[in-house]
């Protein structure tokens, strides 16, 4: 869906869609970035670089170039020492949003919650039981 914002970069007003999150003009000088960081990593001898060493080599911002990698535009697969932060906690990661740490701790804590929703369950449920049993002898009284 487009609606009209202002882009992030250079704060002009442009409409966005799901192919584009800045203005045209700063549209343009991310793909020059992106021709030139393409064109660095091409070269077998700079497939090995590091992120730090592409940032040298090619002035692009390494927030760009972390864009692109997302976006899909630069595969991780061809350059082995390129990574990306983990949402959670900054971890450099080649795969998913989150890394194995992050992912395992979320798994924990899912697991406990689950085990804390059961427990609650069974409470209530034994509850309920002890209600109904006291209910059903004072009728058996009468």
């Amino acid at each position: 869906m487009m609606e009209l914002t202002n882009c992030p970069n250079c704060d002009s007003i442009f409409v966005k869609n799901k192919f584009r999150d800045v203005c045209d003009k700063c549209w343009k000088e991310e793909e020059k970035a992106y021709e030139t960081v393409y064109q660095f990593m091409r070269k077998r001898e700079n497939r090995a670089a590091t992120m730090n060493q592409v940032v040298e080599a090619t002035g692009v911002e390494e927030e760009l170039i972390l864009k692109f990698i997302k976006a899909g535009r630069l595969q991780l697969t061809q350059f082995p020492n390129l990574g990306y932060p983990c949402d959670k906690c900054g971890a450099i990661i080649r795969t998913g949003k989150i890394c194995d740490k992050c992912t395992e701790e979320l798994r924990k804590d899912l697991q406990v919650h689950a085990s804390e929703e059961e427990r609650r369950r069974e409470i209530e449920r034994r509850e309920k039981q002890g209600t109904y049993f006291a209910v059903d002898e004072k009728f058996r009284k009468r």
